[in-house]
């Protein structure tokens, strides 16, 4: 695995930034749940319980009962790189996150940011 930055970054507080984007735009943190959940296979208390533990993104993504087998329809780009060229699994997730919760402030429907 390589040795980027943002595996090391406390979940906790990437969570806060992800409810304080959507808020922004008039989005609700219920909607962030529901999307990582659905992500990650973490139910609401799982998801609590990481919150509010001090994992970081890589420990967070390796305690995730199971990446949601629809992840690989997210296509498109974050911060210039397309996802579906990430070679790095954990990278990868990272950026299936960043993803829907850009979908999310952006103004989608939750039936199309969950690949409904």
């Amino acid at each position: 695995m390589s040795d980027h930055k943002v595996f090391s970054m406390e979940f906790s507080k990437i969570y806060s930034l992800y409810v304080q984007k959507a808020k922004r735009k008039n989005r609700t943190e219920e909607e962030v749940i529901q999307i990582i959940c659905w992500l990650t296979g973490f139910n609401s208390d799982g998801l609590s319980s990481q919150v509010d533990g001090h994992n970081d993104l890589a420990t967070f993504f390796a305690e995730a009962p199971a990446i949601n087998p629809n992840a690989s329809l997210i296509k498109g780009t974050v911060c210039g790189v397309r996802i579906e060229e990430v070679e790095d699994t954990l990278m990868r997730n990272i950026r299936y996150l960043d993803k829907l919760i850009d979908e999310l402030a952006k103004g989608k429907s939750m039936d199309k940011i969950l690949r409904s």
